[in-house]
This record gives C-alpha cells, sequence and structure tokens, in this order.
C-alpha cells in the first residue's frame, strides 16, 4: 500500500516542499517478515539512519511496525536531503500505509520532527522556514517539536500544532475536533527590552569615540577602533547595538531565519534584538563567510541586520579577512559547491578593534612602546588596502584617564543617543524611498551624486584632502557618506564644511596614523 505525506527541506535559509512515498510490498511465503526499509532520493547519513530511530519509535509508542518490505521516496528524487526533519513524516507514513490512518486527514498538513527512541519528538532546524514555505505552497496545517512552535507560529494564516510525541501525532491527526491552533503575539515577542544589560552611560570619557560611534550607527558605517589595551574598545562596540534603531518586524523575520537554519534560535519564537556577533581570531574563512557541502550560514550571516565585532583585528588570518569585501560590498555572499550554489543575506555593520602596533603601545603617553618601526609596519601591513578602504571611520581611542574614570557624572544613555541615531534613519527612509536602500553607507555612486553635492569652498577642501593623504576614489566616496551622516544627525539639508571636516579626521589610517 502506498501513503504519502508533506515535509519540507531547508536549503539555505529557505525550504522547499518535500513530498515523502511510503510503499509496503509483501512477499510470499517465508519473505513476509523481510522488514527491509529503504530510503530513497539523495538521503544523507541522517537521513538513512532515521530507520531505526523510527522502527523504535514506532514500536516504543505501542504500534504496529509493519512485517513487509517498504521503501520510502523522498521526492524530488534529484535534490539532496539532508537533517533528522524527516522522521516524523516517514514514520506517519509507514502507519497510514500500514492502515493505521486515513489519508483523507492529512491534505493542506505538513509534518517535521526527529524522532527520540521512545517517540518523542525533538526539534529541528529551520522551523521558520519550514512554516514561510509551508504557507506559500497553500497548506494549512503545520505539525512540528513543541520547541519549535512559537517560531513557526509567527507566519500568518497557518495553523501550527506544536507536539511532544508520535503518540500526540496520531491523536491528532485523528480526531475530528482538534485543539486549536498555538498562537503568539508579535507585539509582544518584539517588546523586548534591549538595553537593561550594558548601556553607553556606564563608559567613561570617550566623548569623540561616542561620537563616531554615533555616526557610524547613524548611517550603518563600517567602523575601525585604534587604541592600547584596556582604552574600552570592547566596552564600546558591545553597547553599539543599543543605539541602534530597534529591529522591525520584516529585520526579525530574516534574522530569525538565518539562526533558525544554524540552530541558534532556543525556542525564542523571533529575534527581536539585533544580533552582536563577535568570532575569535583563529576563526576560518568557512566559518566567517559560511561553508559545507551543503552551505551553511557564517558570521556574516548570523550578523545580519546587526554588528560583527573583529577584535584584535590584524590578528585574524589575511585570507579570511579577505573574504569580507563581497559581503561588505554586496550585502550578501554566495557560495558555490559542486552540487549547487546558494546565497546567504549578510547586511550588518562591521565594526573591528585593534591595537597600533604588537606591543599596544605605539604613540600611548603613559607607557614606552617596544616594537621597532620594522615591526609595525609588518604589524599595519596585515591589513590590506581594499579591505580598509571598505571601512569608512577610521578612530583612535587613547587610553582613559583617571579623573574620567573617578568622575561621578554618568555619561549620555544610550536612550539619548538612540533618539538621534533613529531621527537620523528616518531622513534616510525618507531620502531613499523606492530605492531599496535603507541607510547612507549603502549609497552606490549614482545616489552619492545626487545626495552629497558640495559647494565650492567645500569641494576644494575635499580636494586638498585627497591630495594630501593620497586618498582612493572609494575612500573619497566613503567620506562623503559619512558627512552626509554627519549632516543628517544634524538635521541639515546641506553638506557644511565642518560635516566634511569631521568626516575626513574620521580616516585615521589614511592621516599617516603611524607618522
Amino acid at each position: 500500500m502506498l501513503f504519502k505525506t508533506i515535509s519540507a527541506s531547508v536549503f539555505g535559509i529557505d525550504a522547499e516542499l518535500v513530498e515523502v512515498e511510503v510503499d509496503l510490498t509483501p512477499r510470499p511465503g517465508d519473505a513476509v517478515s523481510d522488514t527491509t526499509v529503504t530510503v530513497v532520493g539523495l538521503p544523507d547519513a541522517a537521513v538513512r539512519e532515521s530507520r531505526e530511530r523510527i522502527r523504535a519509535a514506532i514500536i516504543n509508542c505501542g504500534f504496529f511496525f509493519p512485517v513487509h518490505r517498504t521503501t520510502v521516496n523522498l521526492a524530488p528524487a534529484d535534490v539532496r536531503k539532508e537533517g533528522s526533519s524527516f522522521d516524523l513524516p516517514i514514520a506517519i507514513g509507514m502507519l497510514g500505509a500500514g492502515g493505521d490512518l486515513d489519508c483523507d486527514s492529512l491534505p493542506g498538513m505538513m509534518l517535521v520532527g526527529e524522532l527520540a527512541l521512545d517517540g518523542r519528538i525533538r526539534a529541528v532546524r529551520g522551523a521558520l522556514s519550514i512554516a514561510i514555505a509551508a504557507r506559500r505552497l497553500g497548506l494549512n496545517r503545520l505539525i512540528l517539536p513543541a520547541e519549535n512552535a512559537r517560531e513557526a507560529a509567527v507566519v500568518a494564516g497557518l495553523d501550527v500544532y506544536p507536539v511532544e510525541s508520535l503518540r500526540d501525532v496520531v491523536d491528532l491527526i485523528k480526531t475530528d475536533s482538534p485543539p486549536p491552533p498555538l498562537k503568539v503575539s508579535i507585539d509582544e515577542l518584539l517588546a523586548i527590552d534591549e538595553t537593561s544589560t550594558v548601556d553607553f552611560r556606564e563608559v567613561c570619557g570617550q566623548l569623540h569615540v561616542k561620537r563616531a560611534l554615533e555616526a557610524a550607527s547613524a548611517g550603518g558605517h563600517n567602523l575601525l577602533m585604534i587604541g592600547p589595551p584596556g582604552s574600552g574598545k570592547t566596552m564600546l562596540a558591545r553597547r553599539i547595538p543599543t543605539i541602534l534603531p530597534p529591529i522591525s518586524f520584516e529585520e526579525a523575520l530574516e534574522t530569525t531565519k538565518i539562526h533558525s537554519v544554524s540552530g541558534f534560535t532556543d525556542g525564542r519564537g523571533l529575534i527581536a534584538v539585533r544580533p552582536f556577533r563577535a568570532p575569535h581570531h583563529t576563526i576560518s574563512d568557512a566559518g566567517l563567510i559560511g561553508g559545507g557541502s551543503i552551505p551553511r550560514p557564517g558570521e556574516v550571516s548570523l550578523a545580519h541586520n546587526g554588528v560583527l565585532f573583529l577584535d584584535e583585528l590584524p590578528e585574524f588570518a589575511r585570507h579570511v579577512l579577505e573574504v569580507l569585501r563581497q559581503p561588505l560590498e554586496d550585502q550578501r555572499v554566495t557560495i558555490s559547491r559542486a552540487a549547487m550554489s546558494l546565497t546567504f543575506p549578510a547586511s550588518f555593520m562591521l565594526v573591528a578593534a585593534m591595537n597600533p602596533c604588537p606591543c599596544g603601545y605605539f604613540n600611548d603617553s603613559t607607557r614606552r612602546c617596544q616594537c621597532t618601526p620594522q615591526q609595525i609596519q609588518r604589524y599595519v601591513r596585515r591589513l590590506s588596502g581594499p579591505l580598509l578602504d571598505r571601512i569608512d571611520i577610521h578612530i583612535d581611542v587613547p587610553a582613559v584617564k583617571v579623573s574620567e574614570i573617578s568622575s561621578p557624572v554618568p555619561g549620555e544613555s544610550s536612550e539619548s543617543i538612540r533618539a538621534r541615531v533613529v531621527a537620523a534613519r528616518n531622513l534616510q527612509r525618507q531620502r531613499f524611498n523606492g530605492e531599496r536602500i535603507y541607510s547612507n553607507a549603502q549609497m552606490p555612486p549614482r545616489l552619492i551624486r545626487r545626495h552629497c553635492r558640495l559647494d565650492p569652498v567645500a569641494q576644494q577642501m575635499i580636494e586638498r584632502a585627497i591630495n594630501r593623504y593620497g586618498l582612493s576614489a572609494r575612500a573619497y566616496d566613503r567620506i562623503l557618506k559619512v558627512a552626509r551622516t554627519l549632516a543628517d544627525l544634524d538635521g541639515d539639508e546641506r553638506i557644511r564644511e565642518a560635516h566634511l571636516g569631521e568626516a575626513v579626521q574620521y580616516r585615521t589610517l589614511d592621516r599617516s596614523f603611524w607618522g
């Protein structure tokens, strides 16, 4: 007997429908005891191993395991299937083919879930992507593990049923009066205090650095902080998400999809705060960009709509840093393999930190640098010019003075800084209405020429800076973008000389910082 169920498989951050066909073939004579289960349709090792999990789960839940030869086909057969999410639809297919279930109960229903040996249903990856695919394909019911239910329930127009065990699924399919589907409040999921743990008021001094971080956040600019150990670079970086605009529902949905396929959602439903990713400098290029035989998202995609913080930037392998070029320019990364090519979103704000030299105290007023000029030059040259050109703001972070540390007056709060950042972003949203970009940092050359026009005095100023520091064409555009953001923070339609001068000051490395 043939029985069909509907499931889905995740490719990249999207899911596609998979039809699970189960056929029981009785054999004459002694062969009736042949209980071989064959899975076809390009299954990976996890799918092939599901045979033993399914057998134990069916028997331990008190159901009859078919004593026929069983063939399971995962269609389309020319696309590789991976993961353990097919356990549940295959088990239901076996029970249906054995006569325990009525196929009339399954139309419009998708099933996903991993089975434990005792019949419990474990969480799977990519639940949000699967729910979106189910809705897109016109299905109206989704049965999945309880741990994934809140995540899937954010998709409107889809009835989500959380289940704990195989027995629960069978009872749900058989009942004429199913329980109400799970409902969640999007507003409640997004209403999370983003500033409850860290705040900029805790940062002593560093007013010019805070100003640079405010400008970077207001325009979505990439930023590099250069300073000695203990100057507060990491502390400042970790507070950047608290001044970025609150995440929108559309951004939360896309961010959650990426984290879901990577297994990092923890049943939260939606990721309602902007991500902050800080990989160690020993990370590989595949870990940073993504990879695998079937590509998975890397750190640049996990930081989508948030912040990617690279501490001790020169300590990263040079070839690892060079792979950042594409996502920094295109806000996405494409990974090609023999089997497939997948594109992941990677629109993030890059925040990096580094010491000015190997010992960390070059040009420091309190400690003497122990490095030779050659060591300093080798250290700085670990960062390529093309990579530095893609970082809009370079800012010096000096050691904090004792008088600033002991001052009883707290710094400005993240809430007040965020208010100015949001106001500047609103101006940019109006400016770029219909352009499909959302911040000054994303402006292509066409829009730079339109929105960053300079008067003759300002034009002469930037030309002198270009000639003096030997800036590239890309650096010229970066200065204009930052100046446009500084004008937005002041609520000024024009880019004035003060904005342009400040933007030039944010190119520390171009201004021969190492003399």
